[in-house]
């Protein structure tokens, strides 16, 4: 196998750097808290696994030059792809959690995200908390290695992505509309309650001018959404799980697709 590799080093290196583009960009491996000799390592290990699995590519006679160069770029894209469409999917967990901060009461609370490197609401911070315990507990690692990585090596190459440029970018719209509509899915029930209770003070407030119904609303909101939250967790759960294996089959399905078209 190591002999195989090292007559075919242009090939592994092309899909090293294929799982290496994937690894900085996907959800949770991506995060600055791995050094980055890990995740060289790690996708030094990928390529060792999947390399007898590559799909045929035609490589340029003299290594090294500009067309070996631009293949490097578009395999670096393609994991790019496959990374930046699993984020896309994650996203939607702390999506959820801003549509609700504002009316929960905490919309000027943010915290820093370390995973994401980005100011999160702290109830987005939660849920992206329990979406990544989530990740774990549905094999989400093995998916993106097997189902996306190895899937995508099987199946084309760089070529064939140029080919099927219009497809990609339609599942990466209809990747960034679904996470809208999963983080609304996903809110609505705390949503909507926290609106009727902002509806049912305002009713309160005119009934009652006199009472100061500004000072009680944010306890009860807060209150009622924690309340909520527990109520509402092993459908949160379940709903957290559905999303990422959704993502995942749409991903396999398109990387399969793909594949017909060598």
């Amino acid at each position: 196998m190591l002999n195989q590799i090292l007559a075919n080093a242009p090939l592994y290196l092309l899909i090293a750097v294929r799982a290496l583009a994937m690894i900085e960009v996907a959800p949770l491996i991506s995060s600055d808290a791995i050094p980055q000799v890990a995740k060289v390592s790690l996708a030094g290990f990928a390529a060792f696994m999947v390399f007898p699995q590559a799909a045929p590519i035609d490589l340029p006679q003299e290594v090294f030059n500009l067309t070996y160069l631009l293949l490097v770029i578009g395999e670096a894209f393609i994991g790019i792809i496959i990374g930046f469409y699993l984020t896309i999917i994650y996203s939607a967990f702390s999506s959820a959690g801003q549509f609700f901060s504002l009316q929960m009461g905490f919309g000027a609370s943010e915290t820093y995200d370390p995973l994401a490197q980005i100011e999160n609401p702290l109830m987005g911070q939660y849920l992206n908390l329990i979406g990544m315990l989530v990740f774990l507990s549905v094999d989400g690692f093995q998916q993106l290695f097997l189902g996306g990585f190895q899937r995508s090596v099987q199946s084309f190459n760089v070529l064939t992505l140029i080919t099927a440029r219009e497809g990609i970018l339609n599942v990466m719209i209809k990747g960034l509309s679904q996470l809208f509509v999963d983080a609304l899915v996903i809110s609505m029930p705390i949503l909507g309650t926290l609106f009727l209770i902002s509806l049912a003070m305002g009713l309160l407030s005119k009934a009652a001018p006199q009472m100061n119904l500004l000072t009680e609303g944010f306890p009860i909101s807060i209150t009622v959404a924690f309340i909520l939250i527990m109520a509402t967790m092993p459908f949160l759960v379940e709903a957290f799980a559905y999303v990422i294996n959704n993502g995942f089959s749409i991903l396999e399905r398109v990387i399969t697709s793909m594949g017909r078209q060598l």
